[in-house]
This record gives structure tokens, C-alpha cells and sequence, in this order.
């Protein structure tokens, strides 16, 4: 008996198949092929990353189960690499657009928070030959934006995973959030470019960055504020100075180590600083689920078609997920909803549809507690 995937149907609601053969022609790609279109590989890498398929050839053999149409895992394989996987990355953008509503902002801030920051896939040096790494290892990076707001990601970037953080992050700039970055995004020229630009953000310092000529800023600091420091400053040596001062915030994290940020955001308290950098927390934890759940670390293919269209199609499956858990949860008090971890869990692991899912969703919500 076939169990039709349920991200499937999904994902065909939100991206039509004008849209999809839109972006396909947009790409200078002529799909010739009648048995195994571009549509019909999106579908496969889409069900690869929900149900974790192991490879190619296995993934052909469960196809018929997920409810897609059977075909040799060498059609599959091939169809991978001659794709564009930029097809791909337009569709996770399109899909982005859509799924990405604006929520009214319950945060007393200017902005949103847009944080900022890389994962690593690595494998074998043999399988990615054009993707040189550490040693006998290869890799690629996904560069994500995430939105704090709702936990869907804005905008990613592709590279090797020898490519420098720091200048991919210029791709997925946006005046319009507060961007929240790790130290290795802090370069001193981007920073005076950013206060020019009007470009908010809040960036951790490397414990190298010398301080210049510091002001200290009146404060009223609560007795458990965990901000020992809050000044403006030039940062850097006389051979690499930033021409601009900035607010640099000293805080100490859950384990006691200092932590220096740098910001331009000047009407917001210390504390308030100090909590919107604790919120890069949550990037790391969308890295970690998505390598987890949507079999990210097992890649199908060696071409840079086939490994970043598989990647991008694992982002669609994340991006669908949120959408449809935000959406089951509208109107629903906060401290009854079902997490978002066990939310997927079901729909993956338990193969349901959709209006069965949002029913069993719906259900243990009548019987939630406070905790």
C-alpha cells in the first residue's frame, strides 16, 4: 500500500508548476526530458531530506512507496547533475517570499533581528574533488539568514567550505533588520561602512580588537544585569583603525565568560544588547535540526548540481514544515503549543497527512497544561 509523503502535496499548493517552469526557462534550461522532469526531481530531493534516503539507488526503490512516479536510480543520478542548482535556490527563495508573513513585532526594538552565520558539510576529499578542504576532507557551506521573529530563514548563500565568512555575509546584508553575527563577521571597515550606511546590527569582537580612547555611557544597571561595560570607541591599532566611534557592550554569558559586541544601536539599554546577542543562539540551533532531520550530511551526489540542488531542496522541506507548524498553531495561547521538534517528528517519521496531522496537533492542545 502506498504512503503518499505529506510534504509532497504541500509543495505542490505552494509552488505551482507555472512558477517552477517559469524559473526553469528564466535559468536557460530546456528540459527535455518527458519521464523524469525538473518538477519530478524536485519532488525526489524533497522526499530524500524528509524521509532520509540513503542514496540514489535506495531512493528510487522507496519512490513508488512515497507516492512519486518509479524510475532508475541512474535517471535519477544523472538528472541531478545536469540540473542547475540554481533553479533550485530560486524556488527556496520563491517558497521564502511566501511562507515569510510579517508579524507585528513584540519587541520594544527599531528592528528585526536577521541573524547571521555558516554550517559546514563536510565528506570525503575523493567525493568533492572541487571543493578542497582540511587535510583528506571536503566540504561546502551553507550561509543562512535567519529571522528571529518566526525561525525561517531569509536568504542563503553557497560556497566551498574553504570561502571566509566574513565577506559572504555582504550577500545577505538587509538595512531593514538588525544584523546579529559571530566575531568572525566583525571586519573594521564593514563596521564604519555599516554606521554610514545606516545598516544596524550587533557583531561579537574578537579578543584581539584593541580599544581606543573608550567613553563610558551613563547607565542605570539592575542589581543582576550581567553588563560590566558599555562605552564608545575607535577600535583597532594605528595601522587598522575604524574611522567611526562605536558602542562596544561587556556582558558575561551563563558560564562566566566575557563577551564583547560591537553595535551601533544607541537608544536600547545594555541588557537589551546583550539579550539580542544571546539570540545567535537560535541559528545554531536551526543548523543543528536541519542536519539532524533532513539528512543534510548524506550527500547524494559529486557535482556542485547535484550536492547544492540537494541542499536547497532540504531548505524548501525545513520551510515547509515551519509554515505549515505556524499555521496550526495561529490563535493558539503560547504556553500550549506543541514544539515544533515533535511537531516534524510526527509528520516525518509518521508519514501522516497533512489534516491528519493539524487534527492530532489540535488534540493534544486540549489537553496541554501550563508548565
Amino acid at each position: 500500500m502506498k504512503n503518499s509523503n505529506t510534504i509532497l502535496p504541500i509543495l505542490q499548493t505552494l509552488l505551482t508548476t507555472e512558477e517552477v517552469d517559469h524559473i526553469v526557462q528564466a535559468n536557460g534550461y530546456v528540459d527535455k526530458a518527458r519521464k523524469f522532469t525538473v518538477h519530478h526531481l524536485l519532488q525526489y530531493w524533497c522526499a530524500a531530506a524528509s524521509e532520509e534516503w540513503s542514496g540514489y539507488r535506495s531512493g528510487a526503490d522507496r519512490a513508488a512507496r512515497s507516492g512519486l512516479s518509479p524510475v532508475h536510480y541512474s535517471c535519477f543520478s544523472g538528472k541531478a547533475a545536469e540540473v542547475p542548482f540554481e533553479i533550485f535556490k530560486e524556488l527556496f527563495h520563491l517558497l521564502v517570499r511566501k511562507c515569510n508573513r510579517e508579524t507585528r513585532r513584540k519587541l520594544a526594538l527599531p528592528k528585526e533581528l536577521l541573524l547571521i552565520d555558516s554550517t559546514t558539510i563536510t565528506v570525503g576529499k575523493t567525493r568533492l574533488p572541487w571543493a578542497p578542504y582540511h587535510g583528506e576532507r571536503a566540504a561546502v557551506k551553507l550561509h543562512v539568514a535567519l529571522r528571529a521573529l518566526n525561525g525561517q530563514p531569509l536568504g542563503v548563500t553557497e560556497t566551498i567550505g574553504s570561502k571566509h565568512d566574513s565577506p559572504v555575509c555582504e550577500t545577505l546584508e538587509n538595512v531593514d533588520f538588525i544584523m546579529v553575527m559571530d566575531r568572525a563577521y566583525g571586519k573594521l571597515e564593514r563596521l564604519d561602512r555599516y554606521k554610514q550606511e545606516g545598516q544596524s546590527f550587533v557583531i561579537r569582537l574578537r579578543d584581539n580588537v584593541h580599544i581606543e580612547k573608550p567613553y563610558t555611557l551613563r547607565r542605570q544597571s539592575p542589581s543582576d544585569s550581567s553588563v560590566i561595560g558599555d562605552f564608545t570607541c575607535q577600535l583597532g591599532t594605528p595601522q587598522c583603525r575604524s574611522t567611526q566611534r562605536h558602542r562596544v557592550v561587556i556582558f558575561r554569558d551563563f558560564e562566566g565568560r566575557e563577551i564583547r559586541v560591537v553595535t551601533d544601536l544607541m537608544s536600547i539599554s545594555a541588557e537589551q544588547i546583550a539579550l539580542i546577542y544571546k539570540a545567535r543562539w537560535q541559528i545554531e540551533v536551526f543548523f543543528r535540526w536541519i542536519k539532524q532531520h533532513l539528512n543534510i550530511p548524506t550527500l547524494f551526489g559529486t557535482t556542485e548540481n547535484a550536492v547544492y540542488g540537494q541542499l536547497f531542496c532540504a531548505l524548501i522541506v525545513f520551510v515547509l514544515l515551519k509554515w505549515l507548524f505556524d499555521g496550526t498553531r495561529h490563535g493558539v495561547p503560547r504556553h500550549a503549543n506543541l514544539s515544533f521538534v515533535r511537531f516534524a517528528r510526527l509528520l516525518l517519521l509518521n508519514n501522516l497527512s497533512a489534516e491528519w496531522l493539524i487534527r492530532i496537533h489540535r488534540f493534544m492542545l486540549c489537553f496541554s497544561s501550563p508548565s
